[in-house]
């Protein structure tokens, strides 16, 4: 009876998980289709499968790639999403090492400033930041990462902190017995630990910074776009008419890089994100 039960409910959450699977998928399914119409078509036919005299084939993405400066901006757009993920996993696995094992007034008077600017809006502090970042001469390619990394910070010390502290203290006390310093004694012992965590962290700040809009305009501007700007700009045209069919097919190219990564990752998510959820 109660195996029965289990059963039938295991059923029922099969079934939600994948209603809402399909939910999720529908907006890029449309993106996807809408990129092989023709844009006089697209408006007027959205949820329409392409036929004979809507498809175009490729002609959306190449119009798109030849008014967009997507593979400059793409390239902009990997450098910075690949520089701030591997800036903000090693800082910030530092930093939960540190303030998780030297536990003092101070370390948690730093830990909690982390939580806290995980609940503190962007748009509270946008033009402030904006300010500082342009006193601070961070308004490039290359100060942009340093900027990711304070805004990334909050969410990955707090997952990261979760995992540290199921890392038992032994293993740390026999690597110091033989003979590590406090850096090797993270590398070789501690960092490795935090394969899964780490992982997860640098998954989900990838896709934000990938697909990260508001910050690079407000930062780079328009000289150095990165691929949400630049297919904005393009595809904007005067009084407001905007190339549909360029802007879906952009949005696919844009889309696949990251959907990728994540394909290839996903496993780990889960896996840390659960890891991290340790009551300290």
């Amino acid at each position: 009876m109660i195996a029965s039960a289990k059963k039938s409910t295991n059923v029922i959450i099969v079934i939600i998980l994948a209603v809402l699977a399909v939910l999720f998928m529908i907006p890029m399914v449309l993106v996807l289709i809408n990129s092989l119409k023709s844009k006089l078509f697209i408006s007027s036919e959205p949820f329409a499968l392409p036929t004979s005299q809507t498809f175009v084939g490729l002609e959306n993405y190449i119009n798109g790639l030849s008014s967009s400066g997507f593979f400059a901006a793409f390239g902009r757009s990997l450098f910075i999403t690949v520089a701030s993920v591997v800036l903000i996993v090693l800082c910030t696995a530092m930093t939960s090492w540190f303030i998780t094992r030297i536990k003092n007034k101070i370390t948690q008077v730093i830990y909690y400033a982390f939580v806290f600017s995980m609940i503190v809006p962007f748009q509270m502090v946008m033009f402030t930041m904006t300010y500082i970042v342009g006193e601070l001469n961070l308004n490039n390619v290359i100060g942009i990462v340093f900027v990711y990394l304070g805004f990334g910070a909050g969410l990955s010390v707090f997952m990261l902190s979760g995992f540290v502290k199921s890392i038992p203290l032994e293993i740390e006390e026999a690597a110091t017995i033989d003979g590590c310093n406090p850096l090797q004694c993270f590398f070789r012992v501690v960092f490795p630990i935090l394969k899964p965590t780490a992982i997860t962290v640098a998954i989900l700040n990838a896709m934000w910074i990938w697909n990260d809009y508001l910050l690079p305009y407000l930062v780079l501007g328009t000289d150095n776009k990165t691929i949400p700007v630049a297919i904005q700009i393009a595809m904007q045209g005067a009084y407001g008419d905007t190339d549909m069919g360029g802007f879906m097919a952009m949005l696919v190219l844009a889309i696949i890089p990251i959907i990728v990564f994540y394909l290839i990752c996903q496993k780990h998510i889960i896996k840390g994100v659960i890891a991290g959820a340790v009551k300290g």
